[in-house]
């Protein structure tokens, strides 16, 4: 089957990132992480999802593993913000020229402030989304942070710990 480049992979080797890619099954609906995870054979903690959230029309990207949850609360407190809350799906498309299961960082419509869950920084690679539901990309956390101007943060949810979760976007990938 012919791969057919996405935005995403066109900017990385536009700027010659290096970066691999998977494809993966998508006719049994499942394209949510953790799936994702299995159909590639990678390790759940390698594989993060792409959330994008808003303060009024001001938008904001955060890069997660997929087993996690955003913490609303740490993601404003690093976009400097007081309060943020999850783009609706609907509202997805038109914002980033990506849809939900295909949400790549890399290549969205505009280059939005981005963060990356810290958890990446200790990792040599990690995968996202390459811009369309059925393909991952694999680049190392640092390329992706350059790619995307983004910073490291901590961003998920810890066990226990009093929070604002996510809400049906916390399933973007």
């Amino acid at each position: 089957m012919a791969e057919t480049k996405t935005n995403a992979i066109r900017m990385l080797e536009k700027s010659k990132t290096p970066y691999h890619t998977f494809a993966y099954e998508v006719e049994d609906g499942q394209i949510h992480g953790t799936a994702v995870a299995e159909k590639i054979g990678k390790p759940m903690e390698k594989v993060y999802k792409t959330l994008v959230a808003h303060q009024g029309h001001a938008l904001f990207v955060f890069i997660i593993p997929v087993a996690e949850e955003l913490d609303l609360k740490k993601a404003a407190k690093a976009a400097g913000v007081k309060k943020i809350e999850m783009l609706p799906l609907k509202d997805l498309l038109q914002h980033t020229g990506y849809i939900r299961g295909g949400c790549s960082p890399v290549g969205m419509k505009k280059l939005f402030p981005t963060w990356i869950d810290s958890q990446a920084e200790s990792l040599d690679t990690i995968l996202v989304s390459a811009g369309r539901i059925g393909l991952q990309m694999e680049l190392t956390p640092q390329h992706l942070a350059a790619q995307v101007k983004g910073k490291f943060a901590s961003l998920v949810r810890e066990g226990g710990e009093e929070g604002e979760m996510e809400d049906e976007g916390n399933r973007w990938i």
